[in-house]
């Protein structure tokens, strides 16, 4: 699941916001199933997404990064 979801900790520096951001929308559009929620759905949908990134940003700070450096582009 998520397999497009790409490593954010790493050794050469830290994850953006943005970047931790997408990684949360990319995930919570994989559970929900919805690319774009509709109107009903769509508080529950960014409520989600904020609350993974915050999560993902505490696990990163949180955690000793061992991932080699990435790769540039």
């Amino acid at each position: 699941m998520c397999r497009s979801i790409k490593t954010l900790r790493t050794l050469d520096e830290p994850a953006s916001d943005e970047e931790v951001r997408a990684a949360a929308l990319q995930y919570v559009r994989k559970v929900s199933g919805y690319r774009k929620p509709s109107p009903a759905n769509e508080h529950a949908f960014n409520h989600a997404v904020e609350e993974i990134a915050l999560a993902s940003s505490r696990l990163l700070q949180a955690v000793t990064a061992t991932h080699p450096a990435r790769r540039a582009s």
